[in-house]
């Protein structure tokens, strides 16, 4: 299958356009560092190359443009600005815009955008905003001699593009030579026939020069020598102003990164999602395949087939375990998008925000990389808009007038846990309750933990906002978090201190692929229960099971109620009861509960099959998956069962509430 060429310069630009809008934001924190600036510059640079190689003429001509009014910045005559930077990153979205959009030219907000932006840098610097050029008084004067790639204007070169690029370091003189131009009939309007002398006077240094030419040094006759008495440090075919080859001039070893330079070794290689799906897909049928011989093997006498089955059983563990390590992502590519997303909300809402991270490196499921995105979005946005007190506030509270948003990573076990704390006014727990009572998901006086009271903020519709504004206040976003991570699996903490700030606790698996189960028995089905969730396995007391008869679902836990389903009953199984029922303790977050089930069968790889539509009303299965002799094994919810759980405890206790009124 053939990759289309504008897939990859998008692909590319995105991650050049991440580069850029991280730059900018850290210009904003720190706009003394000009390492940073050249960072920006950088991507500017070579998106400038890149989107002219491949088309998209509007991308180069608005990003030649930008790069033009950035430069001044590069260079010293304009200082960084709170609207610079403000300017420069809703410039980043419209070239974004442009790249998704591509084939249509400069439209008027891309023009309103760079007459800002000239507007802004010309307020700072009128003279050097109104000739871009630097004062060349002084500077040494360079030679260079080049003739493009054959091919370069069919990949999309324009050679024009590349001389203004020189005119905008200094005084540039240019001179074309084409003798080598052929006959009208022989002359093929794709190619280059032209070469070009030119003249520079310029402070700038030989790299920027060679910058100029990134995409095109590896087949182009290139030269480079300064005039009159050359350094020590430079190489000798510049003094004597021969032909040089791109590695003889000082080749900056990562010019451009994201390109694999011919003949040169590459670590990377670049793989699309799908394929990596389907490798995951074929390494989840070859689990099942390995498991079904495993348990032939077990079965015959053949020491023959149980040598190969053993054997089959490492290599396909080893495979399974690199195919999964390879869809492991850094949750830092996903950390990054909310720094943009803090830095436009605190100019929204205007408070000071201060956008703290850590565990970045931890790895976690490409997957569920993407389906976190909307729930840190909504939790994020929470926590500035309500979390966060207002400047003043804050102050009157003994407080930093600027407040903190940390967002934080780590690996615990089998789990991912990700926080997302503030140091705000926390949560207000009579505010939610008179909330809850109005609402009628409590009765008026019910005498509930702050945990449970906590857990109302992700009832569907639920809000304590006094008014609705455009970032938050219609009580849905909690919700889609609150669904999204049970589908994830995963379960949700809150801890709060008034005054202190609040703190969301999102606990995840490693990978929603291949997982570790437990597998039980309830009647003759079989189903698998996620390992990371299963705490304890304990018999179930024969009092417990006369108990239970009567409606009194508990069980005495080291000193702790908790309350069990037995599984008989939710999955109305007709079979006759076994004589030593087991109860299988398993948690979602704060909460537990134990699953009463007739065997427990131990553990196995449990590769995860989703359920179709039709099934999609039946809350008690997460998924499915096939055993080693062919069988559908259903993988419980858990989430699901422990809010059963507690239901059940709420009934018990109602009547206790009730009895003390």
């Amino acid at each position: 299958m053939r990759t289309d060429p504008t897939d990859t310069f998008r692909q590319e630009a995105r991650e050049l356009l991440e580069q850029l809008e991280q730059a900018l934001l850290d210009l904003g924190q720190r706009p003394a560092d000009h390492e940073l600036v050249d960072t920006a510059f950088r991507a500017l640079h070579t998106l400038k190359g890149s989107g002219s190689m491949f088309g998209f003429d509007a991308v180069a001509a608005f990003v030649h443009d930008f790069e033009t009014a950035f430069d001044l910045v590069r260079k010293g005559a304009a200082p960084i600005s709170a609207d610079l930077i403000s300017i420069a990153l809703s410039a980043k979205d419209h070239v974004s815009s442009l790249i998704m959009t591509p084939g249509g030219g400069q439209d008027a907000e891309g023009d309103a955008i760079l007459a800002r932006l000239r507007g802004s840098v010309q307020g700072l610097a009128p003279d050097m905003a109104a000739a871009p050029a630097p004062d060349a008084a002084g500077a040494p004067d360079w030679h260079l001699a080049f003739r493009l790639p054959p091919d370069a204007l069919a990949l999309g070169t324009n050679p024009v593009l590349l001389l203004d690029d020189l005119r905008s370091l200094g005084d540039c003189s240019v001179s074309a030579d084409s003798d080598d131009v052929p006959e009208l009939e022989q002359l093929d309007p794709t190619s280059c026939y032209l070469a070009w002398e030119v003249r520079l006077k310029t402070p700038a240094s030989r790299e920027a020069i060679e910058d100029v030419f990134i995409f095109l040094r590896d087949d182009m006759e290139f030269s480079l020598s300064r005039l009159g008495a050359p350094s020590a440090a430079e190489p000798e075919a510049a003094e004597a102003g021969s032909p040089v080859t791109a590695a003889a001039i000082g080749e900056p070893p990562e010019a451009h990164p994201s390109v694999a330079r011919p003949g040169v070794d590459t670590t990377s290689l670049r793989v699309s999602a799908e394929r990596l799906d389907e490798l995951m897909d074929r390494v989840g049928e070859l689990v099942i395949a390995q498991a079904r011989l495993s348990q032939l093997a077990t079965g015959s006498h053949d020491g023959a087939l149980k040598t190969v089955a053993e054997e089959i059983e490492r290599l396909a563990a080893g495979l399974r375990d690199t195919t999964m390590s390879v869809r492991m992502l850094a949750i830092g590519t996903l950390f990054g998008r909310f720094r943009r997303l803090v830095h436009d909300l605190s100019a929204t809402l205007g408070k000071q925000v201060e956008f703290v991270t850590s565990g970045e490196e931890t790895e976690l499921d490409k997957t569920m990389i993407e389906r976190l995105a909307d729930p840190l979005v909504h939790i994020i946005r929470n926590a500035v808009d309500h979390g966060l007190e207002q400047a003043a506030s804050r102050e009157a509270a003994g407080k930093s007038r600027r407040g903190q948003v940390r967002l934080a990573a780590a690996h615990t076990g089998a789990e991912v846990v990700i926080s997302i704390s503030d140091d705000g006014a926390g949560l207000d727990l009579e505010r939610i309750r008179a909330k809850a009572e109005q609402a009628g998901l409590i009765a008026p006086g019910a005498n509930l933990p702050a945990r449970e009271l906590r857990q109302f903020i992700f009832h569907p519709g639920f809000s304590t906002a006094t008014e609705v504004t455009s970032v938050s206040g219609r009580g849905v976003g909690m919700d889609v978090v609150k669904r999204t991570i049970d589908g994830l699996r995963g379960s949700i903490e809150v801890d709060s201190v008034p005054g202190e700030g609040t703190t969301v606790r999102l606990r995840l698996p490693l990978t929603l692929a291949i997982i570790e189960g437990m597998l039980v028995r309830v009647g003759r089905g079989r189903y698998s229960i996620p390992l990371s969730a299963v705490e304890e396995c304990v018999e179930l007391p024969p009092d417990a099971i006369a108990s239970s008869s009567s409606g009194r679902n508990f069980l005495s836990i080291r000193g702790k109620l908790v309350p069990f389903l037995r599984l008989r009953e939710l999955f109305q199984v007709s079979a006759s009861e076994e004589p030593f029922p087991k109860v299988v303790i398993v948690s979602a977050g704060e909460h537990r509960v134990g699953l009463v089930v007739d065997q427990i069968l131990g553990n196995s790889q449990t590769v995860i099959k989703s359920l179709s539509k039709l099934h999609a009303t039946v809350q008690e299965f997460s998924g499915a998956t096939i055993l080693g002799d062919g069988t559908v094994a259903l993988i419980l919810d858990v989430p699901h069962l422990v809010r059963c759980g507690q239901t059940l405890e709420g009934r018990l206790r109602a009547p206790q509430t009730g009895r003390a009124a």
